[in-house]
């Protein structure tokens, strides 16, 4: 069967995959958790989250994983980060759906010491990536009022992509909760974090293939982003996704880019290059958004404060396509 997997048919033909990033909005299981902050989502907590609920928000989202990138490749992504899970069960409950248990979908995870208690994690297909290294990168901030700010941890995972070497990051910095000014530093800390890791692959060994992806509550544009992260051994798609009219999730009427996918360099490259990346976009087809009202094309989402919508997540996915060249 070895002959049959998506290995052997890289090496002889192109293939795409697809690459996404995911912030799932929410996706706690209904079991109070007395070391975090979950009381809202249980079945007496402000919420009220239960079973009915939980289901339908899980089967909900796995129609959109199993569509991410589908037209191009005809299948679902190869490779899924995702951000907002509770835990490794919840995520285990997902790919289990209808719409998932066929796709040979594995997971990595770690719990983070986040006080809400939710976490990043990658999703990926055993056919296609195979994890070789994987570890959670603690990111210390501090609170304004002193003390450590406990945040989600960064997810290292090192791997194989259709045979070739590659190196993932899964972010969910920070939010600005507290204000985008007030909370910017915080930012910048994530993106010093992810280069420190960065910097010590590409010390490594320069021709290091590194995918970062994530929730970086900040766009492209921003100074976390393009003057901390990015830098010059990195391409951002994203930069040219964005616009007045569209993004990956809209608040007070404005549309945002936070949700990223970014690669190095070697990518993008035309010669000497067996994984080549080839477009991004935003997956925002028509039932994952409102479909009327004031919110008209705005993403679909599971509650808006304490009222039950029962739709998807308040962020759209972003995807990237990765194809493969014969030697």
């Amino acid at each position: 069967m070895e002959d049959d997997s998506a290995f052997a048919k890289a090496q002889q033909e192109k293939i795409q995959c697809a690459v996404g990033f995911y912030n799932l909005e929410n996706l706690f299981d209904t079991t109070n958790n007395p070391e975090t902050l979950d009381d809202d989502f249980t079945p007496n907590g402000f919420k009220e989250w239960n079973s009915y609920k939980f289901n339908k928000k899980i089967a909900k989202l796995s129609k959109v994983i199993s569509n991410i990138g589908k037209d191009d490749t005809k299948t679902s992504p190869s490779l899924l980060g995702v951000a907002e899970v509770e835990n490794r069960s919840v995520l285990e409950s997902l790919i289990a759906t209808d719409n998932l248990k066929d796709e040979g979908y594995d997971i990595v995870h770690y719990d983070s010491p986040d006080e809400r208690g939710i976490d990043v994690a990658l999703l990926y297909k055993k056919a296609d990536f195979k994890v070789t290294q994987s570890e959670p990168i603690t990111l210390y901030l501090e609170a304004e009022e002193g003390g450590r700010d406990y945040t989600r941890d960064i997810l290292y995972v090192q791997g194989e992509l259709l045979g070739n070497p590659v190196h993932i990051l899964v972010n969910h910095w920070p939010s600005r909760r507290s204000g985008e000014n007030e909370t910017s530093q915080k930012r910048i800390a994530a993106a010093q974090r992810n280069r420190e890791v960065i910097d010590k692959l590409m010390n490594e060994d320069p021709k290091v293939k590194i995918i970062i992806m994530g929730d970086f509550n900040d766009g492209p544009h921003s100074e976390s982003v393009k003057n901390n992260l990015v830098k010059t051994e990195f391409y951002n798609p994203m930069l040219y996704l964005g616009t007045r009219y569209e993004g990956s999730l809209n608040y007070r009427f404005e549309w945002f880019i936070f949700d990223q996918i970014i690669f190095s360099n070697n990518f993008v490259q035309l010669h000497e290059n067996t994984l080549l990346y080839e477009k991004s976009d935003i997956y925002n087809d028509f039932f994952l958004t409102e479909y009327e009202g004031k919110f008209k094309g705005t993403p679909f989402r599971t509650y808006a404060g304490k009222r039950y919508l029962g739709g998807y997540s308040d962020h759209f996915p972003v995807y990237s396509i990765l194809s493969t060249r014969p030697d």
